[in-house]
């Protein structure tokens, strides 16, 4: 199978956001975007709040790759974010099953489960954003989970068959690509069009839903969300209330 993007695939790794990083840090130039780090086995994988990442060896996808935005100001980092989660949603639906959804802000559900996360290390350029690690864990192939993560589901389960990661690579690859040349080719109205597409495809964007917060937990809908990534809810008495990164919870 030939890929059209660079593409280093490891046996084993602690991490292969930290192995990429690494990488760029030895080079005396950029490596080319999108280069990729892929490891049959991850044993150290992170997710968001230093949640570990359980997968099974050879049966997912845990990879990495690089970026560099530097077209995008600081403030509009949550772009790139927007850019990942949404190519991966791209990619799953290709397999004509519903449900796919993303989980503010960037985990990506089938309905109430969790089949992938999705981690960002961004590095500042002066005012602009530099350098842009994305560390993805796509669940494809494992069909039994054992740690406690509570929601956990993989794309077998979903369509019960077993899929070619490869291809699936590819795939979530080119939709990723895709997207970001859109994003830095289309100046300030492709950002503000990203956001109105980001919000058409989250998790819970209708109805009335269980969340909890630091003063306890409460029913609220989905507003919107604001381009620097910033969750805006209202809850049962219409007041808004507003969430950066790790100041929600979701109770499902």
């Amino acid at each position: 199978m030939i890929f059209d993007f660079p593409l280093i695939v490891l046996q084993e790794t602690d991490s292969t956001s930290r192995y990429l990083t690494s990488l760029c840090d030895e080079k005396l130039k950029e490596l080319e975007p999108f280069t990729t780090v892929l490891a049959e086995y991850q044993s150290a994988g992170k997710g968001q709040q230093g949640n570990s990442w359980e997968s099974e060896v050879g049966a997912n996808l845990t990879f990495s790759f690089v970026l560099y935005p530097n077209f995008l100001h600081a403030k509009q980092q949550f772009a790139i974010s927007q850019v990942v989660a949404l190519g991966i949603i791209q990619a799953l639906r290709k397999y004509r099953v519903d449900g796919f959804a993303i989980k503010w802000p960037n985990d990506i559900y089938h309905y109430d489960k969790k089949i992938c996360g999705i981690l960002l290390e961004v590095y500042l350029q002066g005012p602009n954003l530099g350098r842009c690690i994305c560390g993805i864990g796509l669940n494809v192939n494992q069909e039994i989970f054992l740690s406690d993560a509570p929601n956990p589901v993989s794309l077998c389960q979903i369509i019960g068959h077993k899929v070619n990661r490869g291809e699936l690579l590819m795939e979530v690859m080119g939709e990723i690509k895709s997207l970001y040349t859109n994003l830095s080719e289309g100046g300030e109205k492709e950002v503000a069009d990203l956001v109105d597409y980001y919000c058409s495809n989250l998790y819970r964007r209708s109805g009335y839903h269980h969340y909890k917060d630091k003063t306890g937990e409460f029913m609220a809908k989905l507003l919107r969300v604001e381009p620097d990534g910033c969750l805006v809810l209202e809850d049962e008495e219409q007041h808004e209330r507003s969430y950066l990164f790790k100041e929600i919870q979701y109770i499902i």
